[in-house]
């Protein structure tokens, strides 16, 4: 879907809802920022989040993708002017939503090579004063790959599933918690950056925390959540479910099957295969990551048709809000209850 249409379909939303929010601005894509969804927005709740009447839109994840997967991003390789633009975007976004820098800005820079790279790392206080020295890291690589594989005169890789779906949530997650303040323990919102060249973001910062011998609880990372499964008992998979009882324990506080055990990511050993993983070997401690594709219901992994037409976002807002009371149980309860299996 090209942006210049989103953008058009967007105005026209906002001139139709008589909506004040601000629009997306291609000239400085540091003044974007996700609008409020109106009253007409789908909005896909969970039982177990019946109590807030707050909750995530499909309206404000589509936004996101639509604009991070948009053509003028240029696939959002790291180093290039299109994931600037998507940092940017990125750091208003966690500026609209008051959530504080963890460092002195909301950059955790390092270097690729020549080339400079940057984290977007922002963290919310727990609220309960015997729990907020303890953190949560909630994450999901924003980079892309750059160009692919030309088809039809097309060669941006735009990375709608891959990652724009899982940054999208973050981003509405961090502005959740940022308005509730439902968390007991703190939250770390972490966007990396180079996970395409090998984990590299993830790496340095998993690295630079354990220097700080933070009192990390887990590492919860969303991965291509775009789409849903048609065959599964579950909404999306853990990856390295037999690792730990995260599966189970996400499970018991959704009260339903959200989650399982997929043998597809399991023969792709996805559990080493994305931001999650550095954060396991560095603290040795439940870090797993959620997604709804294992590769078997996507053709377009690393392909120029992974564009944001392509993803169901009802299917995303309704997985994102049944995390929410998840992640809320899991910063809430008196003990770590998420633990790595004893070999």
């Amino acid at each position: 879907m090209k942006h210049l249409l989103s953008l058009l379909g967007f105005v026209f939303l906002l001139i139709a809802c008589k909506s004040t929010t601000v629009v997306m601005n291609n000239d400085d894509p540091s003044q974007n920022i996700i609008p409020s969804p109106s009253k007409n927005d789908v909005i896909m709740t969970s039982a177990s989040n019946s109590n807030n009447t707050k909750t995530i839109t499909s309206f404000e994840l589509r936004e996101t993708v639509e604009f991070l997967a948009s053509d003028e991003l240029k696939g959002r390789n790291t180093g290039s002017e299109g994931i600037e633009q998507a940092a940017l975007f990125i750091e208003n976004n966690f500026k609209f939503s008051n959530l504080k820098p963890y460092f002195e800005t909301y950059r955790d820079s390092f270097k690729v090579g020549e080339k400079h790279a940057y984290n977007l790392v922002g963290f919310l206080e727990g609220q309960d004063k015997k729990l907020k020295d303890e953190v949560i890291i909630i994450g999901a690589h924003y980079d892309h790959i750059g160009y692919g594989k030309v088809v039809e005169n097309d060669s941006i890789a735009n990375g709608a599933n891959d990652n724009a779906a899982g940054t999208s949530a973050v981003l509405a997650l961090a502005k959740y918690f940022t308005e509730t303040k439902t968390n007991g323990r703190s939250l770390m919102f972490v966007l990396f950056s180079a996970e395409e060249m090998g984990l590299l973001g993830s790496k340095h910062l998993a690295a630079k925390l354990k220097t700080e011998d933070i009192d990390l609880y887990t590492m919860l990372n969303f991965e291509m959540i775009g789409v849903p499964f048609t065959d599964r008992d579950y909404i999306a998979f853990v990856t390295g479910y037999e690792l730990s009882n995260m599966g189970e324990k996400i499970n018991e506080y959704a009260g339903t099957k959200l989650v399982g055990l997929s043998k597809i990511a399991q023969q792709y050993q996805l559990f080493r295969a994305s931001d999650n993983y550095p954060f396991y070997e560095a603290f040795n401690l439940p870090s797993q990551t959620i997604s709804s594709c294992d590769l078997s219901n996507y053709d377009y992994y690393h392909h120029v048709y992974d564009e944001a037409d392509q993803l169901d976002y009802n299917h995303m807002a309704s997985l994102v809000n049944q995390m929410i009371p998840v992640i809320e149980k899991i910063s809430q309860t008196e003990t770590k209850e998420i633990k790595l299996h004893e070999e």
